[in-house]
């Protein structure tokens, strides 16, 4: 896929990762819708620098736990630029959640952000790409899922998010099989990248120390991973692992 002009939307664009991969795809002249529920700041500021270079960059506001702002959010965002080529769902919420503390309020929106949101934006957003619709002869998009190596490891404070971000794997390769040959499926998976808030410093630099790589990862690595992925014609139902080899360990 060229990047170039095609119309993103990525969600949770207004803060940390997600506004990373909102920024490197602008970088590689997208048309950038920027979502946000609470981070209209981050969201305000991204699109003013996108604009100062030239490119073109919207804000849209949507409380991702409405399953129907979901559909709204696609709607709006396709009708705004007159199309829609990339979905990035980044929008998560990472909480510790100590195993006997955890309370269903904490476990239904947690999985309403991190799991049912990222479906039902899917599902829109195919719709929008032309899934369903009459054959044109191409492929019409791409998908792209921020899972988290969670998905993989069991973290004892963190169990409900990383069942929540297997969820993503599964639904990734789901997808994929769902929605090809027209739309590719595809999913990332950061490790240690920017950490939660709470983390210590010797937490941090444990997780460094314990993996291959020596270091902690940048959000910059999950936006390579991700420009990976747009790019790749003949990747579809994959979870590329950017963790420093902590998973190889």
């Amino acid at each position: 896929m060229d990047i170039a002009n095609k119309v993103a939307l990525v969600t949770g664009a207004g803060r940390r990762v997600g506004r990373a991969i909102a920024e490197s795809l602008a970088l590689e002249g997208a048309r950038l819708a920027i979502h946000y529920n609470e981070s209209r700041a981050g969201a305000d500021e991204l699109r003013s620098e996108i604009r100062a270079r030239g490119g073109e960059a919207e804000v849209f506001q949507a409380n991702l736990l409405d399953v129907s702002a979901c559909d709204s959010l696609v709607r709006t965002v396709a009708g705004r630029f007159g199309a829609l080529d990339v979905l990035v769902n980044s929008a998560a919420v990472m909480v510790r959640t100590p195993f006997g503390e955890v309370t269903a309020e904490q476990w239904d929106s947690m999985f309403a952000l991190n799991l049912r949101a990222p479906f039902f934006l899917s599902q829109a957003a195919a719709r929008a790409m032309g899934w369903g619709g009459p054959e044109r002869g191409q492929r019409y998009g791409a998908i792209v899922n921020i899972a988290d190596l969670a998905a993989y490891e069991s973290w004892i404070g963190y169990v409900p998010h990383g069942i929540s971000k297997a969820g993503i794997v599964r639904m990734t390769k789901s997808l994929a099989k769902v929605l090809g040959p027209r739309i590719r499926v595809n999913a990332v998976a950061p490790g240690a990248v920017l950490l939660p808030e709470g983390f210590s410093a010797s937490e941090a630099g444990h997780l460094a120390e314990t993996a291959p790589l020596r270091r902690l990862g940048d959000p910059a690595d999950v936006s390579e991973a991700v420009l990976y992925l747009l790019r790749a014609e003949f990747v579809t139902g994959e979870t590329l692992i950017v963790d420093g080899g902590r998973h190889a360990r």
